[in-house]
């Protein structure tokens, strides 16, 4: 079950596969590691968004759809959760433990531009 901390939910691993195996989930699923961190290993179908990009890109996201953010450890998808807060977005999500948590599959490499 989520934990909520200052605020925001951290979901754990079995509730991101849960969001991941749902085709009906309308949940947007974030990592906001840097470029290097997300080639050397990510979640399979997940956008990289660094948490850098993330100020100046905020007018794409909906306020009203669901976020989860990823990144390493849980701490700057974490900020990024609270950043959105601060801005008006409801429904954010942290994934806790990060990539360092996952078990699930990982591929390589950076997406196709």
């Amino acid at each position: 079950m989520s934990e909520i901390i200052d605020g925001i939910s951290h979901i754990n691993s079995d509730e991101l596969k849960n969001l991941l195996q749902n085709p009906d989930d309308q949940t947007i699923i974030i990592d906001v590691r840097e470029p290097f961190e997300y080639e050397a290993g990510h979640i399979p179908g997940v956008p990289l968004i660094p948490m850098g990009e993330i100020p100046h890109r905020l007018e794409e996201f909906d306020p009203g759809k669901e976020y989860v953010f990823i990144c390493r450890s849980g701490s700057r998808s974490f900020e990024v959760a609270r950043f959105f807060r601060h801005n008006g977005f409801e429904r954010v999500h942290n994934y806790r433990g990060g990539m360092l948590n996952w078990d699930g599959d990982v591929e390589a490499g950076l997406p196709a531009e």
